[in-house]
């Protein structure tokens, strides 16, 4: 093979190998995806695992994703949003206990974080970990799983409205049985 040649197929295989590197770094990571946008919806697997990690590194159990706990979270989100305010997940409905009770889970112990304004999940998560209440709600001992939502409202001063429960474990079969009343 002529050196001319071989240099062309070093230079193509060179440029091949450039462009494969430069399409994964055109991709925004979930964390980094903007939810100001009607479609936008957090990467709940995304978010555990940044969540479990700051959990981890201050001793505690990471969490998991529960699609029960994203239903009210998404409820939640789409109340403030409504209303255009975070003060709408004061409303009686909308309260931790009243959602956890309406997925079957009255007695299991969960905390809330709720904020507006922040368009990405890193945003957000540097947010809760620098507000002390917020804070306390990601570090919460006994959570094993976490459900996250957001919702776009373009009318609202905020735009997007954020809602992160953290539960402890799910009531088993057998403990939800003695849970219930006998009739």
């Amino acid at each position: 093979m002529s050196p001319r040649i071989l240099m062309g197929a070093v230079a193509g295989a060179a440029a091949l190998t450039l462009a494969a590197c430069m399409g994964d770094r055109t991709q925004t990571p979930p964390f980094y995806q903007d939810m100001a946008r009607v479609d936008g919806q957090v990467d709940a697997a995304t978010a555990a695992q940044m969540i479990s990690q700051y959990r981890i590194n201050n001793g505690l159990l990471p969490v998991k994703p529960d699609p029960r706990l994203t239903t009210i979270a998404k409820s939640q989100a789409d109340a403030m949003a409504a209303a255009g305010t975070v003060k709408a997940s004061l409303a009686p409905s909308q309260q931790l206990a009243a959602r956890m009770a309406s997925i079957g889970e009255p007695k299991t112990e969960a905390a809330e974080n709720v904020s507006a304004g922040y368009r990405t999940f890193a945003e957000a998560f540097s947010g809760w970990r620098e507000s002390p209440k917020h804070n306390q709600v990601l570090l919460t001992g006994d959570a094993t799983r976490l459900g996250i939502a957001t919702t776009y409202a373009s009318n609202a001063k905020h735009k997007v409205f954020w809602s992160l429960v953290m539960a402890g474990p799910a009531p088993t079969a057998a403990s939800a049985q003695a849970l219930t009343p006998a009739r």
